[in-house]
């Protein structure tokens, strides 16, 4: 009967451990699950708190270098073209009717062309450009801006169906393309920028490509820190939008970025 006693209050007292622990288990497992929880969450808040601040700064730096282009298109382009008219209009010598008809007709080619060009900035001065054209045309439309301005020549080939992304990854994907076409403007002393653009079923990729000096990929971030911090914020924004970014160089040989992102 003791035994017999023994054995119910043993088996009680493994059955109760067992289930401590079981509970004990659970308990941990639940803890740890809610710790994960809420690791994933503030993360998932941090990364988009982070893509909404670099949304923001991407659109205030289009909106600051679509200015800059506006600047030196009206001073370079539009101020020349209107220069030019008023001495037309100002050297015309009535007594010579055919060379003061010859330069009224200059002088009237030379307004339309002044108004179309304000007509095509009227279309940058809306902060919302990128959005309203689309990334391809923006880029043309950059292209264009870079073409007007002499310093060099531009080529823009497409290849494939042209689709139009979610708006903020077409803002962020234009702000690096721009930001890779002005350090080209700035350091790579070239004499033709293009851009090859090509689209699948899967995804599309960008190349920006010169002629340039080029440079030394391994030291540019520690040699150039302006140059440096271009090539991070590239990376950084890539990042965000789950697309990739790669850039190759070698002095004397030229500067390639090239981007690639997944429907």
């Amino acid at each position: 009967m003791d035994k017999e006693r023994q054995e119910i209050i043993i088996a009680i007292v493994a059955g109760t451990i067992t289930l401590l622990t079981i509970g004990a288990f659970m308990i941990f497992a639940l803890f740890a699950y809610y710790r994960r929880r809420n690791k994933y969450l503030i993360e998932t808040q941090q990364l988009q708190s982070q893509f909404q601040q670099t949304l923001l700064q991407t659109q205030l730096e289009i909106q600051e270098q679509t200015l800059h282009n506006i600047s030196q298109e009206i001073h370079d382009n539009i101020g020349q073209v209107l220069s030019l008219t008023k001495l037309n209009l100002n050297t015309i010598d009535l007594r010579q009717p055919t060379t003061a008809q010859q330069k009224l007709d200059d002088s009237r080619k030379l307004v339309s062309k002044a108004i179309q060009d304000l007509r095509d900035l009227s279309k940058s001065l809306n902060s919302d450009y990128v959005t309203e054209l689309g990334l391809l045309r923006a880029i043309e439309y950059e292209l264009e801006l870079v073409a007007k301005t002499g310093t060099l020549q531009t080529q823009l080939d497409v290849t494939g169906t042209p689709v139009r992304l979610d708006t903020q990854k077409e803002l962020i994907l234009f702000r690096i393309v721009q930001e890779a076409i002005n350090n080209m403007l700035k350091h790579a002393e070239a004499t033709l920028l293009t851009i090859s653009v090509s689209y699948n079923n899967t995804g599309f990729h960008i190349s920006i490509a010169d002629n340039g000096k080029g440079f030394d990929n391994a030291t540019a971030t520690t040699d150039n820190k302006k140059t440096g911090l271009g090539l991070r914020n590239m990376h950084n924004r890539s990042r965000l939008i789950g697309a990739a970014v790669s850039i190759t160089s070698a002095p004397g040989a030229g500067t390639t970025v090239a981007i690639s992102l997944s429907y």
